[in-house]
């Protein structure tokens, strides 16, 4: 695919994030002109995985640290509403959020391999 159709494609993913709200788009604006948001998203997905697998395993305990799935909790409440919510709503906002981080991270990947002057 062209880098200008691949460029189209992008833009209307990430209004479509935007609409959604996936995503701030103040936020996000800032990171794509600073060109770190694909690395930013990254590091978010990879992040929030983690804290989620983390919570997963600590409510399959016999005895349940509240304490500790709030603390974890609280590092995911920036993506979340501002109340602590369910395991499985978290997961699937995570979810939700990755692909469409995926398919920005994609579609900037193949843009980039056009060349510069596509």
């Amino acid at each position: 695919m062209a880098a200008a159709a691949l460029r189209a494609q992008l833009n209307a993913h990430i209004t479509g994030m935007y609409t959604e709200g996936v995503v701030d788009e103040d936020t996000f604006e800032e990171l794509r002109e600073e060109g770190t948001a694909a690395e930013v998203s990254r590091l978010y997905i990879n992040d929030a995985h983690e804290i989620i697998d983390d919570i997963d395993t600590l409510m399959e305990q016999p005895e349940v640290d509240f304490d500790e799935v709030e603390a974890l909790t609280q590092q995911l409440m920036w993506c979340t509403s501002r109340c602590l919510v369910s395991l499985a709503l978290v997961k699937n906002e995570f979810l939700i959020v990755r692909h469409e981080l995926e398919v920005m991270i994609e579609l900037e990947e193949q843009i980039a391999a056009c060349g510069p002057n596509s």
